[in-house]
């Protein structure tokens, strides 16, 4: 399975990119708990989702260093 584009989640919106996030935190929370109980079948998983999160949390900071550029820029 390849890993996520990050040109798909250039496509979300702020409050989409916060949710999911917060979601792939949950997924790997889950997993870790999967592993600790010896319940874990896809460890691959673990990758993909590390991968995702930080292409996400990326993507925020750009924002957010673009937001406060463009702040600085008005004043």
């Amino acid at each position: 399975m390849p890993l996520p584009k990050i040109s798909e989640a250039r496509e979300l919106s702020d409050e989409k990119l916060s949710d999911e996030i917060v979601a792939i935190k949950r997924q790997l929370f889950q997993l870790r708990l999967q592993k600790a109980t010896r319940q874990l079948e896809k460890p691959h998983q673990f990758r993909q989702l590390r991968h995702r999160l930080a292409q996400l949390l990326t993507l925020e900071t750009e924002r957010k260093r673009a937001a406060s550029q463009s702040a600085k820029e008005q004043k």
